[in-house]
């Protein structure tokens, strides 16, 4: 189960050893040692398995979540709108996210992402969202 529900359910949960031998507690602070340890680039659409990156304070089983949005979208303007949410999440929501007990990317990462958004291209081969610089 993920790490949102257990922590805002009270429930129990196990102190694990990492790839470099300590022993960690599930917390925003290890999962972001996680994904900051990762290397993002390596797999296309950064379908990077989160599991035992290295790292002292790394928790050992991380993951992340993503939507994945067609290079051609059929409805532009309701893929548009998505893409300016998504940029609002990453610009804004990184608070909001631990409040909730979830992790924000890290900033780098968000950085390549946004990037990656130029591929995605309307009727006329046009971005159909430039990111702010």
């Amino acid at each position: 189960m993920e790490y949102a529900y257990a922590k805002q359910n009270r429930l129990a949960f196990a102190r694990m050893i990492n790839r470099s031998g300590r022993l960690l507690s599930p917390t925003a602070e290890t999962f972001q040692a996680a994904a900051a340890s990762a290397n993002w680039k390596s797999q296309p659409g950064y379908g990077v398995i989160l599991a035992n990156q290295p790292g002292a304070n790394s928790w050992p089983i991380t993951a992340a979540t993503w939507v994945l949005v067609p290079a051609h979208p059929k409805d532009v303007a309701a893929t548009r709108e998505a893409l300016k949410f998504f940029a609002w999440a990453y610009g804004q929501g990184g608070r909001i996210a631990l409040d909730l007990d979830y992790v924000p990317i890290p900033a780098s990462v968000v950085g390549d992402i946004e990037k990656s958004w130029l591929d995605i291209k309307d009727t006329n081969g046009r971005p159909i969202l430039v990111p702010n610089p």
